[in-house]
């Protein structure tokens, strides 16, 4: 079932893009891959990122009712959700877009990680099978290569800058407690947020060591796709979304 939805239209899309590409490149069938991947969840990404813009837009109030109902967590909840029903923010629609892309980065990986003739038994009757491949992109990076440090450092990189933008920036009410003391909550989630933005980058740098440079170039691609699309946003669109 997994294999029909999603490894054989990825693996047929990829190999019809090499056969077309002038050159073969299996680099720049990758990043017009991925780019037509982007196309297709875009709708999903683009509600994900308005809803972001409007969660850092509304987080002052937020935490304005957290700090009026702190003493009754259940009302607290209450009084969130409805401040999110009433404001058309779904908190939880950047999770669906993380679920869906989670099979498809697996996919990915499992088509690029060998020859790309491995899997002809998946190709559509429609499909030829490769005749040829160009497995050095631009002529240089070899992406079978599982030791490619210059793309495992550009994916830590663009990870972070993608994580900088898209975590919620802390309100002025979350600095200015009385007491001096943030509450566990307000310290667990900057733990999370500097873990998210520093280490996590640091740990896709090592997992992107032993994984084919081809993965670690859909990785690069995406990322930057997503920043750029954040930039867009908050560019253009900031002030008709709140």
């Amino acid at each position: 079932m997994l294999k029909t939805i999603f490894f054989n239209p990825v693996y047929n899309a990829f190999v019809f893009l090499v056969d077309i590409i002038p050159g073969h490149d299996l680099g720049l069938a990758i990043i017009i891959l991925t780019v037509l991947i982007k196309v297709a969840i875009y709708p999903l990404y683009q509600k994900a990122i308005i809803t972001n813009l409007k969660l850092k837009e509304a987080n002052p109030q937020i935490e304005e009712l957290k700090k009026k109902y702190q003493n009754d967590k259940n009302e607290q909840a209450r009084q969130i959700m409805d401040f999110y029903k009433k404001n058309g923010i779904n908190p939880f629609s950047g999770f669906l877009v993380i679920l869906i892309q989670i099979p498809i980065f697996l996919t990915l990986f499992y088509v690029f990680r060998g020859d790309i003739g491995v899997h002809l038994d998946s190709l559509y009757s429609f499909v030829s099978a490769p005749t040829d491949s160009n497995n050095l992109f631009l002529g240089w990076f070899n992406l079978y290569d599982s030791k490619n440090y210059l793309f495992a450092v550009l994916t830590g990189l663009t990870q972070f800058f993608q994580t900088k933008l898209t975590l919620p920036a802390q309100s002025p009410v979350a600095k200015e407690k009385k007491d001096g003391q943030p509450s566990f909550a307000e310290e667990f989630g900057r733990s999370m947020n500097m873990q998210m933005l520093y280490i996590m980058p640091v740990v896709i740098v090592f997992i992107a060591t032993s994984l084919p440079a081809a993965v670690s170039l859909y990785w690069i691609t995406s990322n930057t796709l997503s920043i750029a699309l954040e930039l867009f946003y908050r560019r253009h669109l900031k002030k008709t979304v709140v």
